[in-house]
């Protein structure tokens, strides 16, 4: 990776999500420089169908160019051409990144999710793949992957709880709508019944919950150095499911973000308690 490959794809991430850029920083070099080219791609990739207005030609491009590069022939973009070089180096199975590109496709004409069904179909591609190829980043065993995709989901669904009003303003729902009484999750509609919300969102939560503590069931199989990052991540998300809880409708007031002091000072305890976790060394 050159200088400017490192600076562009380390602004890319940075943007893209503190809590998972301060969090990677404590990955072996090597390692981090392989997380941050993942990273580049699935984010610029997201960004093309989060913008406002969606940029649908400048995604159905960058997908294009990826699919003739995996074919051998370079695109001239950075973001790509990393992404498909640690793609052969590593070995992803080539399933993996069409998943997560067919997820993104459908943010350009899927707006509501009514089931867990179809939600979990969309966290497939969006998340549980993400999973997927941190593990083989992190050189884990085949009998992790499992976890590994269950922590994506579960840290992705807390996504969908806490940018309720976010995703709403661009016109989605991620959330399954059918285990609300509401025909849509507007705050407006919600303060109607707020018993049914706070319930509903109590519920989504303790989904959540359960996702989690099963994926951290996968943390044995993470050695002590790649754990810190791993388990700082889904510690604040934990700590961001808990601040929601306390009180949902905070949901509709801002994004629930944990600073970055935070973040730091869990790293530290993280450091400091993982050895007497049972782990792989």
């Amino acid at each position: 990776m050159t200088p400017s490959e490192k600076n562009l794809f380390t602004s890319i991430f940075k943007k893209g999500s503190k809590t998972y850029f301060n969090s990677s920083l404590f990955f072996p070099k090597t390692m981090r420089e392989k997380v941050f080219r993942l990273y580049a791609f699935v984010r610029v990739a997201d960004n093309y169908v989060d913008s406002v207005p969606q940029q649908r030609d400048d995604f159905y491009a960058f997908k294009q160019a990826y699919l003739k590069a995996i074919k051998g022939k370079p695109s001239g973009n950075p973001v790509i051409d990393s992404f498909v070089s640690l793609s052969q180096e590593l070995h992803f199975p080539e399933e993996w990144a069409l998943a997560f590109l067919e997820a993104m496709e459908a943010d350009l004409s899927k707006t509501t999710y009514l089931s867990l069904e179809e939600t979990c179909k969309y966290m497939y591609g969006s998340a549980e793949v993400i999973g997927y190829f941190m593990a083989k980043i992190m050189g884990l065993p085949d009998e992790a992957f499992p976890y590994a995709a269950l922590l994506g989901r579960a840290m992705q669904y807390i996504n969908f709880i806490r940018d309720i009003a976010e995703d709403l303003s661009v016109g989605r729902t991620y959330l399954p709508l059918n285990e609300s009484p509401f025909p849509n999750l507007k705050e407006e509609t919600c303060r109607a019944n707020p018993k049914a919300f706070e319930e509903y969102i109590h519920k989504q939560i303790s989904r959540y919950l359960e996702w989690q503590k099963e994926a951290e069931k996968g943390y044995r199989y993470i050695p002590y150095r790649m754990l810190i990052p791993i388990k700082t991540a889904a510690d604040m998300y934990a700590w961001t499911a808990k601040k929601i809880a306390q009180n949902p409708w905070i949901v509709y007031k801002k994004k629930v973000k944990p600073p970055k002091w935070r973040i730091l000072m869990q790293i530290f305890i993280n450091t400091l308690s993982i050895p007497f976790h049972k782990r792989c060394v």
